[in-house]
């Protein structure tokens, strides 16, 4: 969904908020990028990408994605962010509770918060690697909004993993909410004219915790609705679209839109297309439908993989 809205609005610049353990797939021109911590924005080469003063770096992720991607020259870090080192990596995958009970992704996310939180975390200031790569995003941000530019924010991982306002204690280690993404970026909350929350046609979940209406593995497998998990390999559990689920999330996040992807996953008919006409009339039905239940126009559709399979509804 970012990737598309880098491509139809043309931002500015991009911020990246989050960790590593928030992994995004982008298909686009025929090749599959998997990505943990580049803006999604990076499919348009006009846009710069920058990683938030909140977020949590992986130095090793970071430059492997820079230089795969050839970002280098508009990729920029705040100088305030965290960096994730192997120490806390290894006292993730130790943590019998963290492992058995929350089902960590073990990428070091949690202990490297917890540094941060103790005043004792390095910042990606302190990196000679990264010296000439950093900036102050908040000001940049705030710059170019002033300058009447266009910027988008990309916030990692699912409201209901929000420390805060998830099914706690199976959470991330952070606030996952759109209030928590301009935090982490340094934006005050009157600059912002569209909250777009990205819904899945069905539900899923990685790792433990609650999942309402869970089916059976085999009966993912036969809607087709199978997934692994970009940073952990695993299977994905799924479950139907839930309306009270989605409402609970527009309403926190203050959603001015919505986008729905894998809509093909339901309505196989509407496979590929990108004309709101080629829709079918069962899908437009599930539209209207979660318009009325959760209370937001839903203004972007998925119907494939690809970056180009979308639909503007209108």
């Amino acid at each position: 969904m970012a990737s598309y809205l880098a491509l139809k609005r043309r931002p500015k610049m991009s911020v990246r908020t989050g960790s590593v353990n928030a992994g995004h797939t982008v298909i686009h021109g025929g090749k599959t990028y998997r990505l943990r911590l580049t803006p999604s924005a990076f499919v348009n080469p006009d846009t710069q990408l920058r990683i938030a003063a909140g977020a949590n770096v992986d130095l090793k992720i970071l430059m492997s994605e820079v230089e795969a991607l050839g970002v280098m020259n508009r990729l920029k870090v705040d100088a305030m962010a965290s960096i994730l080192e192997e120490k806390h990596r290894t006292a993730d995958r130790s943590d019998s509770h963290l492992v058995e009970t929350i089902g960590t992704t073990g990428s070091g996310v949690g202990p490297a918060l917890a540094d941060r939180a103790l005043r004792r975390a390095k910042l990606a200031k302190d990196l000679a690697e990264l010296r000439g790569m950093t900036a102050n995003v908040s000001e940049e941000v705030n710059d170019a909004l002033d300058a009447g530019e266009t910027v988008h924010l990309e916030g990692a991982q699912g409201f209901y993993l929000s420390l805060y306002h998830g099914t706690y204690p199976f959470v991330t280690a952070r606030d996952t909410t759109a209030a928590a993404v301009l935090s982490e970026v340094g934006v005050g909350p009157r600059r912002v004219t569209d909250v777009v929350l990205v819904l899945k046609s069905y539900v899923t979940r990685v790792g433990k915790g609650p999942l309402p209406g869970e089916l059976d593995p085999a009966e993912v497998v036969k809607l087709g609705w199978q997934e692994t998990a970009t940073v952990t390999g695993r299977q994905r559990r799924a479950a139907p679209f839930n309306f009270e689920l989605a409402k609970g999330a527009a309403r926190v996040n203050g959603a001015t839109s919505l986008a729905i992807t894998k809509i093909d996953a339901l309505f196989p008919e509407c496979s590929s297309a990108k004309d709101p006409g080629k829709l079918s009339d069962r899908c437009m039905d599930f539209i209207r439908k979660v318009e009325v239940e959760v209370g937001v126009p839903v203004r972007y559709v998925s119907t494939g993989p690809d970056t180009s399979e979308m639909v503007l509804v209108e």
